[in-house]
C-alpha cells in the first residue's frame, strides 16, 4: 500500500512550474513565468455548499451527498501568467476511510465541452472498496459547465450533422457549420485561442497542487482518455493511479479523422442493431430481416429529405435522422436497442404521415439538437476540437470523403465525415497537438465494439503509453466501460489496481457476461 503524503505549497508551486516547462510552454521569462504561476499553484481553496440558487438542482443533489464545490483561478494564457485569468470549478467528496487513504483523483467524464462536477457521489459507489479511500474530484474543464462557460447563441447542442443524401443537403450543412462558427466570432473572440486540452491539462495541475497532493490520480472516459493522456505527457511526475476508458487514439483525436475513422464500426453496429430488432419485429413491426429492417431507416432518410418529419414539435430532416441512429449505438444491451427501435417506429409512423410525438428518449434527443437548451455544451466541444487541432478547410475536401464513405457506410459515413465549423473557425490553434509516447503507468480500458472511440484507439494508446496495461471487454458494445457496463470481470480489476496501485502483469481481456479475464 503506498499512501501519497501531501507536501508544503511552496514546494509544490515549485515543482508545478518545472512540470509547465516540460509541457512546452513559452513564456517571456523564467523567473517571471515561475513567480506568476506560483500563486496560481499556491491558492487557499475555500469550499462551500454546491447549490446556487433554489433552481440548482444538479447543485442541491450534490449537497446531499456531501459533496462540496470550490472556485479556483487559473491563467487564461499559461504563457502570459500574470495577465487575465479565468475560474475553473471543482467538486470535492472528501475520503472518509482516512486511515487508509491513497490520495485525490479526478474524474473527467468525457465531452469534450461537458462538466464533471457530478460524477464523485456515482464514483464513490461503483469503486466499492477503494471509494472511500480517496478525496474524489470532479472538475468542469474552461469553457464548460461552471468553469468560465463559453455560450455562443447555438440553436443546438452539438454541430454534428449528416451532410445528406445529396451535393444540396452537403451544402446546407457548409452554411449551417459556417454560421455556428460566425456565431462562436461574434461571442467570445478574447476566450477561443485559449481553449485547448493542453490548457485544461495545465489547469488540472494547479488543482493538483491547491489541493495539497504531491500526485494525483485520474479517471478519463472517452475524451477524457485524450486529456489524461496529453496531462501524463506534460506532467509525468505527477500522476499517480490512471484509468483511462475508452480511449482515443491521440495521433486521431480532432474533429476530422476521429469521427471518421468511427464509420465502420458504426455501420456494423447498426446491423447489428437491426438484427436484433428483426428478432422483435413483434412489438417493434421495422421488419422481420436485418435487411427489411435497414430498409426502413432508408425509407425514413430518403422522406425526411424529401419533407422534414413531424415529431411532436420538432422536424427531422435528413440532417437529423442519422444522428438518432448514432445516439442509439453506442450501447448493445437490450434496454438501449430497444429505446432506438421505439424512437425509429416513431420516425417510421412520421415518414408514413401520422401524427406523431416523441419517446422520452427521442424527446430528449431532438431537444437537444434543435433547440439552444444545450448551445453552451455544443459551443464548449466545438471549441476544445477546434483550439486543439487544425483541420482541412476546403469544403471540397469533405465532399469527396462523403462520397467516398457511401459505398460501404451509406447511413453513418456521411455523417461521420461531414465538416465541421472547424473548417471556419476564427482562430487557428495556438500550440502543437500534444505528441504522446510516455512512460507512465495506466490500465487502459475497451470494449472491442465501442461506436464512439474505437477500440484500434485504445490498441494505439497502449503502445503509446509503454508503461501501460490494456484490459478488453471482447464481444461487447459500449463506450465508457467501467461506469455503465457493469462487467464484473472489468470493474473488479479496475477496482483492484485503484485500491493496490498495482497494474495487471500482462494485458488481460473479459469476455461479456462476466467471464474472467484471460492473461
Amino acid at each position: 500500500m503506498i499512501t501519497i503524503r501531501s507536501v508544503p505549497k511552496k514546494t509544490l508551486a515549485g515543482l508545478a512550474v518545472a512540470g509547465l516547462a516540460a509541457g512546452g510552454l513559452v513564456a517571456t521569462s523564467g523567473a517571471s513565468a515561475s513567480s506568476a504561476l506560483s500563486r496560481y499553484y499556491a491558492q487557499n481553496i475555500a469550499w462551500q455548499k454546491c447549490q446556487q440558487s433554489s433552481t440548482d438542482d444538479l447543485g442541491k443533489g450534490l449537497d446531499q451527498a456531501g459533496v462540496r464545490c470550490a472556485e479556483l483561478r487559473v491563467p487564461l494564457d499559461y504563457a502570459d501568467p500574470g495577465g487575465r485569468s479565468i475560474s475553473v470549478t471543482i467538486s470535492r467528496l472528501k475520503a472518509t476511510d482516512t486511515a487508509h487513504r491513497i490520495g485525490a483523483m479526478l474524474l473527467n467524464g468525457g465531452g469534450p465541452g461537458g462538466g464533471s462536477i457530478d460524477l464523485p457521489p456515482d464514483f464513490r459507489t461503483l469503486m466499492k472498496d477503494a471509494g472511500p479511500r480517496y478525496d474524489l474530484i470532479g472538475m468542469d474543464p474552461r469553457s464548460s459547465g461552471r468553469s468560465t462557460p463559453l455560450d455562443c447563441g447555438w440553436p443546438t447542442g452539438t454541430f454534428t450533422r449528416s451532410a445528406g443524401l445529396d451535393r444540396a443537403g452537403f451544402e446546407r450543412t457548409v452554411g449551417f457549420e459556417r454560421d455556428l462558427a460566425t456565431r462562436c466570432a461574434k461571442a467570445s473572440p478574447g476566450m477561443l485561442a485559449y481553449i485547448s486540452t493542453r490548457n485544461t491539462a495545465r489547469d488540472m495541475d494547479v488543482v493538483r497542487a491547491a489541493l495539497g497532493e504531491r500526485k494525483i490520480s485520474y479517471w478519463g472516459g472517452s475524451y477524457g482518455t485524450y486529456l489524461g493522456a496529453v496531462y501524463t505527457q506534460l506532467f509525468p511526475r505527477n500522476a499517480d493511479r490512471v484509468v483511462l476508458d475508452s480511449a482515443v487514439d491521440p495521433r486521431r483525436y480532432g474533429a476530422e479523422e476521429m469521427l471518421a475513422d468511427a464509420a465502420p464500426a458504426n455501420e456494423a453496429a447498426l446491423h447489428d442493431w437491426a438484427a436484433w430488432a428483426a428478432r422483435h419485429d413483434g412489438e417493434y413491426h421495422l421488419g422481420d430481416a436485418p435487411g427489411a429492417v435497414l430498409a426502413t431507416v432508408d425509407r425514413i432518410d430518403r422522406a425526411a429529405a424529401k419533407r422534414p418529419l413531424e415529431v411532436g414539435r420538432y422536424r427531422v430532416d435528413e440532417h437529423l435522422v442519422p444522428f438518432v441512429l448514432f445516439n442509439g449505438l453506442d450501447d448493445d444491451r437490450d434496454e438501449a436497442s430497444a429505446g432506438l427501435a421505439a424512437a425509429v417506429g416513431v420516425l417510421k409512423d412520421a415518414a408514413g404521415g401520422a401524427k406523431v410525438q416523441p419517446t422520452p428518449n427521442l424527446e430528449d434527443t431532438l431537444n437537444f439538437m434543435l433547440t439552444d437548451a444545450a448551445s453552451a455544451t455544443g459551443s464548449s466541444q466545438a471549441a476544445v476540437f477546434c483550439g486543439d487541432r487544425t483541420v482541412d478547410r476546403d469544403p471540397e475536401v469533405y465532399w469527396r470523403k462523403i462520397e467516398r464513405s457511401r459505398v460501404h457506410e451509406p447511413f453513418l459515413g456521411p455523417f461521420l465525415t461531414d465538416i465541421s465549423p472547424c473548417a471556419f473557425w476564427p482562430v487557428s490553434p495556438r500550440e502543437r497537438p500534444t505528441q504522446v509516447h510516455n512512460g507512465v503507468p495506466a490500465l487502459i480500458v475497451a470494449s472491442t465494439g465501442d461506436t464512439r472511440t474505437i477500440y484500434q484507439g485504445g490498441q494505439a494508446l497502449h503502445r503509446l503509453m509503454t508503461g501501460s496495461r490494456l484490459l478488453t471487454l471482447s464481444g461487447a458494445r459500449i463506450h465508457a466501460v467501467y461506469p455503465r457496463y457493469g462487467d464484473d470481470c472489468v470493474n473488479d480489476a479496475v477496482n483492484a489496481y485503484l485500491s493496490t496501485g498495482d497494474l495487471p502483469a500482462a494485458d488481460s481481456v473479459c469476455v461479456k457476461n462476466g467471464t474472467p479475464a484471460a492473461r
